[in-house]
C-alpha cells in the first residue's frame, strides 16, 4: 500500500522505540495535570497526553474541561520538555487546538468510524504539518482503520501513525477491548512504514494488567505505549479503574523488556533457520490434510444432496467442536486458537456442501 509517511524520528520525539505517551484520561485541573505530568518526568516520557473532549456512551457523564485545558496541557508539557498530544473529533477540536500549539493529535476510536467524521478532519488539518495518531475503529474493521490514514494522506498529513486500543465485544472477556492482535499485525505487514502504538489502558480496563500487555506490545514490535496516568486514578473523573499513578508507571517502565530485531549470533540463526524448515514442512502437511477433510466435506454434500438433507447439523456440529476443542487444550493449544480454528474450517465446510447443494457440481 503506497502512503507517504515520514519517520517518527522527524517528529520531534526523543525515541524512536518504544515511544512513551503518559498521562491522564482526562485533563481535570490545572494543579492536576501539572502534578502528574512533574512526576512522570522520571519516566523519561516522550509525550504528555491529557484528553480534554471526552466523548462519553451516555449523557450527563463527565465530557471533559474542554478548550480552558488545552492551555494547562501544554503549559504541563513544556515544564517537563515534552510535546503534548490531545484527541480531536471534530473541525471545531482541530482549530481550538492548533491555536493552544497542541503538538500531536489524535484521533479516537468512535471517530475513527465515521468517514465523515474524519474527512472533517483531514479537510481542517489541510496544509498543515503536525503528526496526527489513529485509534483503531471500535469494531475490528482493518479497511476503515486503514481508510482514515488514506484519507489524512491524501489531505497532506505524512506524520501519521496508529493507536491499538482494542476492539469493542460483547459479552464476557478480561479486556475491556479485545486485542484482535492479528489486525494491527496485518495492518503492520500492509503499511509497514506506519509506527504503530498500543495502548494498554484501553485494551485492559484494569490497571493490574497493563504491564503484561505494555510487555506483548513491545515482544510483537510495536513501536510504543499509550499509557493512562493519574495522581489519584481511584479519584479520576473518567476511566478510573485503568489509570495508574506516576510511580506505577515508573516501575512498568523499568520492568519492561525491550528486545533485539535481530542478532549476530550465527548459532542462534542456524538454530532458527532449522525450526523454521520444521515449520515449513508441518505447514505443508496441515495444508494436505485440511484438503483432505474439505473433500470428505463434498462427498458428505454429495450424500446430503441425494437424499434431500440441510447442510447444517447443528447437534453434529456442537460435538465435534466440544471433542475437538478439549482435545486441543490437552496437547497445550489455547482455547481462543481452538475455537477460531474449527469455526473457519466449519466455515470452509460449509462452503463446500454449498458448492455441491447449489451448483449441481458432482463429484468426479
Amino acid at each position: 500500500m503506497s502512503l507517504e509517511i515520514i519517520p517518527v524520528s522527524e517528529w520531534g520525539i526523543k525515541n524512536e522505540r518504544p515511544i512513551l505517551i503518559a498521562g491522564p484520561c482526562s485533563v481535570e485541573t490545572e494543579e492536576q495535570v501539572m502534578q502528574t505530568a512533574l512526576r512522570l518526568k522520571e519516566t523519561n516520557l516522550d509525550v504528555l497526553r491529557g484528553g480534554i473532549w471526552k466523548p462519553r456512551t451516555r449523557p450527563n457523564s463527565f465530557e471533559g474541561v474542554g478548550s480552558v485545558g488545552l492551555r494547562w496541557l501544554k503549559n504541563a508539557g513544556r515544564a517537563i520538555g515534552v510535546p503534548v498530544t490531545t484527541e480531536v473529533a471534530n473541525a471545531k477540536h482541530v482549530y481550538e487546538a492548533l491555536r493552544e500549539q497542541i503538538d500531536i493529535l489524535w484521533v479516537g476510536a468512535r471517530t475513527t468510524v465515521n468517514p465523515f467524521a474524519v474527512q472533517e478532519i483531514a479537510d481542517a488539518l489541510r496544509g498543515i504539518d503536525i503528526p496526527v495518531l489513529v485509534k483503531n475503529p471500535v469494531n475490528p474493521d482493518l479497511p476503515l482503520w486503514i481508510g482514515a490514514f488514506e484519507r489524512l494522506n491524501a489531505a497532506g498529513i505524512t506524520k501519521i501513525g496508529a493507536i491499538h486500543r482494542g476492539f469493542s465485544t460483547y459479552g464476557k472477556s478480561k479486556y475491556r477491548n479485545k486485542p484482535h492482535w492479528e489486525i494491527p499485525i496485518e495492518l503492520k505487514r500492509q503499511i509497514p512504514e506506519l509506527p504503530i502504538i498500543v495502548d494498554p489502558s484501553h485494551i485492559t480496563g484494569k490497571r493490574e494488567m497493563i504491564h503484561p500487555v505494555s510487555q506483548k506490545a513491545l515482544d510483537l514490535d510495536f513501536n510504543g505505549l499509550m499509557i493512562e496516568s493519574h495522581i489519584t486514578p481511584d479519584k479520576a473523573l473518567s476511566d478510573a479503574r485503568q489509570q495508574i499513578t506516576p510511580e506505577r508507571m515508573v516501575s512498568i517502565k523499568k520492568a519492561l523488556l525491550l528486545r533485539d530485531n535481530t542478532t549476530d549470533n550465527e548459532v542462534f540463526l542456524d538454530r532458527l533457520e532449522e525450526l523454521r524448515d520444521s515449520i515449513d514442512g508441518i505447514d505443508e502437511r496441515v495444508i494436505e490434510v485440511l484438503a483432505e477433510r474439505m473433500d470428505v466435506a463434498r462427498q458428505i454434500g454429495q450424500c446430503k444432496k441425494e437424499n434431500n438433507i440441510t447442510i447444517l447439523q447443528k447437534d453434529r456440529w456442537d460435538n465435534i467442536f466440544q471433542q475437538r476443542r478439549d482435545k486441543g487444550l490437552d496437547k497445550g493449544l489455547t482455547e481462543d486458537f481452538m475455537v477460531d480454528l474449527y469455526n473457519s474450517i466449519h466455515k470452509e465446510s460449509i462452503r463446500q456442501q454449498e458448492r455441491i447443494m447449489n451448483k449441481g457440481e458432482d463429484l468426479k
